[in-house]
């Protein structure tokens, strides 16, 4: 089936036009972007021992240019995490001498790599870029228009994989050539520690209080490099905007309250992903005796923990997780593992964005999700046509006894939904999405801006639909080299600008309006606004807002 081409909040058969639609606005301000071919056939990669050379705290680095943007890859912005490293807030790179070469990714944070590209739907769609996994990960990429004195307003691009796996450069759809190109902005990118190296909190079994953290203490550490150095890049330290996407957005808001954070960034984007509070400081801690137990350590034998290779420490700490499951679940927590503790030090406790006097309610804050995060159907031809009846009981082991009423409330929301739609958005739902802007607005002074993605690529047989990931290269100009996401062409491409061209607007401005799509009002909890993304976008007022009440 072909994806309408029309706004899909329409195909599903809510008007928008009774929704507060804004009529479809030109690009304002926003110049077509430079062919990446040059004129004739000349040369488009340049490098060489004089050429892309850049000055930072730690040496100088040799870097390379390609279609005239200069690009740093792999550079060091704190120490091996390894050995005596390990579980501890991140150290300082060492200097270097000579010019260093800055022309590879830097190495991925130790995860599970076995069966990485087992599901071949998966590796090829998403076109998994990993390399090698090492504790010395801590590296970031840079990509620049030039090296001078311009003061450009800097991207900083938080992964997804959860806090658990991935890497800056996971997808083709991650590289900033191209938006750094069209927006004339530096675009960095960052490797940092993961799972249960980068959040076993050992405080309560002798290691250190931060153990908890270090992950995210390893963004703070790359956004403190990027104060103390991206101006040698011809950037502005002033003007820092993070943006992350499923397990990235939730890094965002995480980061959005950490003390240490302050002042390191001033605008952020969570992408399908945010959260509110952090893990219980209780059951993390709890897990770190659990794992000093499951690898028959005495508390305070930290040392002997930092000695066992990490690939074994990840299975030992997620054993410690599966026996912790019983007593998790007592303290009221569905999911347990490894992600940022919310110890009160590190980490705010309590709910984000409730201080009307904390420095994240100064930072303007885009939020969007896709119609389709989690899509049943894309390699099951046969779910689409799947009964109302036929959902509910798929649905029913998820939400038990509220799954009939759920299912109904969504049909009634989206009459013209076929019963494969209702499904892919009643488990894409918008729930946290909207819980995160209502918090923020209700909190906070800084606008939100939301935004739900509906654009869906003509891949398939027209099954992938407006899918978790797809929205990414959009944001960032990529429709044309991440094909496998969104087929390529001009019609991607016609909303890439459009989107590209506001989110620019916003990392320059902290506003989105103006750069192509239609005008953008901040959200309120009263209406709602959201911007629907799709070949014909729309401001709309709480499009599900009755389906959603289903899910309370």
């Amino acid at each position: 089936m072909k994806p309408s081409r029309r706004n899909f909040l329409q195909s599903l058969g809510v008007g928008v036009a009774s929704l507060g639609v804004s009529q479809q606005a030109t690009a304002v301000g926003l110049k077509p972007p430079k062919t990446a071919k040059p004129a004739g056939d000349g040369q488009i990669l340049l490098v060489g021992d004089n050429i892309a050379i850049a000055k930072t705290e730690y040496g100088k680095v040799r870097g390379f240019i390609l279609r005239d943007i200069h690009q740093f890859l792999g550079i060091p912005y704190g120490a091996d995490t390894s050995g005596k490293n390990r579980f501890m807030p991140p150290q300082k790179p060492a200097s270097w001498t000579d010019i260093r070469p800055a022309l590879w990714w830097g190495n991925s944070a130790p995860q599970i790599m076995e069966k990485r590209y087992a599901n071949v739907y998966a590796s090829f769609v998403d076109h998994w870029n990993y390399d090698d996994v090492s504790e010395d990960c801590l590296k970031l990429n840079v990509w620049t228009p030039a090296l001078d004195t311009q003061k450009r307003p800097v991207i900083v691009w938080l992964h997804g994989g959860g806090f658990v796996n991935g890497n800056a450069i996971e997808q083709d759809g991650y590289h900033g050539e191209n938006i750094s190109r069209l927006g004339n902005v530096v675009f960095c990118s960052i490797n940092h520690r993961l799972g249960a190296l980068g959040y076993s909190d050992l405080k309560a079994a002798g290691g250190h209080a931060a153990s908890g953290n270090v992950g995210n203490l390893d963004m703070v550490a790359a956004l403190e490099w990027v104060k103390n150095n991206i101006a040698n890049f011809g950037g502005d330290p002033n003007n820092v905007t993070i943006i992350g996407q499923s397990g990235g957005g939730a890094k965002v808001t995480t980061l959005m309250n950490m003390p240490s954070a302050k002042g390191l960034f001033h605008k952020a984007v969570a992408l399908s992903g945010s959260s509110l509070a952090g893990t219980n400081k209780e059951y993390a801690e709890k897990l770190g005796v659990k794992v000093m137990e499951e690898a028959g350590l005495k508390p305070g034998e930290i040392d002997k923990l930092q000695q066992i290779p990490w690939r074994e420490y990840i299975d030992i700490a997620n054993r410690a997780v599966e026996k912790m499951a019983d007593e998790a679940k007592k303290m009221g927590i569905q999911r347990g593992g490894y992600s940022p503790v919310a110890d009160g030090t590190y980490l705010n406790q309590g709910t984000f964005f409730t201080d009307p006097n904390h420095f994240s309610a100064n930072i303007p804050l885009m939020i969007c999700s896709t119609f389709h995060e989690m899509n049943p159907d894309r390699t099951d031809a046969s779910l689409e046509s799947i009964s109302i009846e036929g959902v509910k009981e798929k649905l029913k082991p998820r939400f038990g006894d509220k799954t009939s009423d759920i299912v109904d409330a969504y049909a009634k929301n989206f009459p013209k939904a076929r019963p494969i739609e209702i499904w892919a958005l009643v488990v894409s739902n918008r729930k946290n999405a909207i819980a995160t802007a209502d918090a923020k607005v209700s909190g906070q002074k800084a606008p939100v801006y939301v935004a739900w993605f509906g654009w869906q690529p003509p891949l398939f047989d027209g099954r992938m639909r407006a899918f978790h990931c797809d929205d990414i290269c959009f944001w960032f100009y990529n429709t044309d080299l991440m094909l496998t996401h969104t087929g390529g062409g001009k019609r991607p491409r016609a909303l890439s600008e459009k989107m590209a061209g506001s989110f620019l607007n916003f990392v320059k401005t902290g506003n989105p309006n103006g750069g192509g799509l239609p005008p953008w009002k901040p959200y309120t909890v009263q209406n709602g606004e959201t911007m629907i993304l799709d070949d014909t976008s729309a401001l709309v007022n709480d499009p599900d807002r009755e389906a959603r009440k289903a899910l309370a």
